[in-house]
């Protein structure tokens, strides 16, 4: 198992996790890898680390380079064990190197491992001076957990950038320049949306720090490293954290009983297809909610459906609904719609979980309520309902 010469002395020495189909909840259809860098100076350092079961790929690795008992220090970006798993195995190689990490760092690996470690804290513009080269640190906090931090190499012009700028991709390759450059951006999309956007507020404080350095290669935790596109892989970090979505672009996400839902779902597309607004038809019998997320974060209208259930609504409608509330998009317009037989409460619930403030908080358009079977009237009278409530929609100020 190779390790990647990224500069001299700088290797990648990471974990190719090629089966992982499940991450926290999403599909990660290409796998992952889990990342780690060493760097061979005065003080040789290591960035991160791999899951526990990917632990002996990264030490054959580093075994590659140099003896791995030789490591000093340990830069601990993030505590989340996909990044901090091999550290029990990894402490008992190296009893006393020093993990740098912030405070937050220091509580959570004492909670996760219950060990007093050689821990060192640092803060945000602290530097270690480790030979040739310096160690800046950043820390940032909730993107995506309280102990997140980012470590900058001003003489390499690196930002070793934890999970922030990364994707779930599994590849012999390394560099972000040497995949499919679509691919490895509908992957960095899918990241943020699925891990990030809830965070957004926090990475927006991210760019302005970015903006003020040099970089000419990001090391993010998971996935293909950045060496080129730097400024459009930032620039789409800046759109995802800005809420920037497209005004042309809708989803209608819906689950169906006995297809009367589906009915409705396709009334209101022909009602954006109008006014020439992109449509994207999503039934949650055959999307996955994380692949969904991936087109929330682009689409300015989100219209959710289902029937009434059991006075409520279809499970896969309700699992979607509290993922896109946890996730919290902003600046979104919503519409409720869905079909029932004698109650009708489907519809309520939708719009109150995806109007109120407390819920998703979006600017909801008028609900579309069609008791039992709608006939070609009721389905033309929808779609001239939607086009005036879009309409209305783009003329408010």
């Amino acid at each position: 198992m190779k390790a990647v010469r990224l500069r001299d002395n700088i290797w990648w020495v990471g974990g190719i996790d090629w089966d992982l189909r499940n991450f926290h909840g999403y599909l990660t259809q290409r796998g992952s890898t889990y990342n780690a860098y060493l760097i061979i100076d005065k003080k040789i350092t290591l960035i991160d680390n791999v899951k526990h079961y990917l632990y002996d790929e990264m030490i054959e690795r580093i075994s590659e380079i140099i003896d791995p008992t030789r490591i000093d220090y340990l830069i601990q970006n993030h505590v989340e064990m996909d990044h901090s798993g091999g550290m029990p195995k990894l402490m008992k190689l190296l009893p006393n190197a020093r993990i740098f990490t912030n405070a937050n760092g220091i509580k959570g690996l004492k909670l996760h491992y219950k060990e007093d470690w050689n821990f060192r804290e640092i803060k945000t513009g602290d530097t270690i001076n480790i030979g040739s080269r310096n160690l800046v640190f950043v820390t940032t906090p909730m993107v995506h957990w309280p102990d997140n931090m980012v470590t900058y190499c001003p003489e390499e012009k690196i930002l070793f950038s934890n999970d922030a700028f990364g994707q779930h991709i599994a590849s012999s390759e390394r560099l972000a320049s040497d995949y499919p450059l679509s691919i490895v951006m509908e992957e960095a999309r899918k990241y943020y949306a699925n891990i990030v956007l809830p965070y957004s507020p926090q990475v927006q404080k991210v760019l302005t720090i970015v903006a003020d350095l040099e970089i000419g290669m990001i090391c993010p935790s998971h996935g293909l490293i950045w060496t080129e596109h730097i400024p459009q892989i930032i620039q789409a970090y800046h759109t995802w954290a800005y809420n920037e979505s497209e005004a042309d672009r809708a989803l209608i996400i819906y689950d169906t009983m006995w297809r009367s839902t589906e009915m409705i779902a396709h009334a209101i597309q022909n009602a954006f297809e109008n006014l020439g607004i992109h449509t994207r038809m999503l039934n949650l019998q055959h999307n996955h909610i994380s692949d969904i997320m991936t087109d929330v974060i682009s689409a300015r209208y989100i219209c959710l459906g289902s029937p009434t259930l059991n006075s409520s609504i279809l499970p896969n409608v309700a699992a979607f609904a509290y993922y896109l509330k946890g996730l919290a998009p902003k600046k979104r317009i919503g519409l409720a719609f869905g079909s029932y037989g004698w109650g009708g409460q489907s519809i309520p619930i939708l719009h109150h979980l995806l109007g109120d403030p407390k819920e998703c908080g979006f600017d909801m358009m008028e609900p579309v309520k069609v008791q039992y079977i709608p006939d070609a009237d009721t389905l033309k009278g929808i779609t001239k309902q939607i086009e005036q409530n879009i309409n209305n929609k783009m003329e408010k100020p």
